[in-house]
């Protein structure tokens, strides 16, 4: 048996507003500048290689950042010929922001924050796209249940979204294309601070586990 935390091999793409909780609080503001109507395609950012922290490692909060906004999503894993492999549990892990206008990459990409789950469920096992319909993510900081996430509730569930990204590019085997995070009712996100500890578990999934330290001086 590998007991090697697993950690992607590709580019990891994160996707926004694909939700339709968080996408309805924002509905509102989409016709607004810059951009003046709603988007069209999927709306993707990148959580780049510094950001990925293995299963049970603890994640540090740099200096003068209090908490961060910690969230449950469940990555698909690019396989040979355009094919999915497998998923992962990650908790995506970003300063808070107000706008998804442009966000600098500061706020995302910081060292660490991108909790990797301990390893790769295969696509059988998974069920391929039906079997993720009912699939849920629960997220719990010190143990007590923070949030749910239906995938359900998906804007553009996981079949439509995979499609989408690769009619515009194509994603090589080891790319990781993570199919988004919800918010809390009120629009904001679980928020993590020194000394917690943040599980995110999935039925058939090995629970991702992280603790949050401050930043070595």
């Amino acid at each position: 048996m590998n007991t090697t935390p697993y950690l992607p091999t590709g580019t990891v793409y994160g996707t926004l507003l694909n939700f339709q909780r968080e996408h309805a609080l924002w509905a509102p503001r989409m016709g607004e500048p810059p951009y003046k109507a709603p988007p069209q395609a999927p709306v993707l950012y990148i959580k780049t290689a510094n950001t990925f922290t293995p299963a049970g490692q603890a994640i540090a909060l740099p200096r003068g950042v209090a908490e961060v906004d910690v969230s449950a999503s469940l990555g698909l894993v690019a396989g040979e010929g355009g094919a999915v492999a497998g998923c992962v549990l990650f908790n995506d892990v970003a300063v808070p922001h107000a706008s998804y206008y442009r966000p600098p990459v500061k706020f995302r990409c910081v060292d660490g924050f991108l909790g990797v789950g301990r390893a790769l469920r295969p696509w059988d096992a998974v069920g391929g796209f039906e079997g993720l319909a009912g699939l849920q993510l629960e997220l719990r900081l010190h143990g007590v249940l923070k949030q749910t996430v239906a995938l359900a509730d998906l804007v553009r569930d996981a079949a439509t979204l995979w499609a989408d990204v690769n009619a515009f590019q194509t994603l090589r085997p080891g790319d990781v294309l993570m199919l988004g995070t919800d918010c809390l009712s009120d629009g904001s996100r679980p928020r993590a601070r020194v000394g917690d500890a943040v599980e995110i578990t999935a039925t058939g999934f090995q629970p991702l586990v992280n603790h949050f330290t401050g930043e070595q001086t």
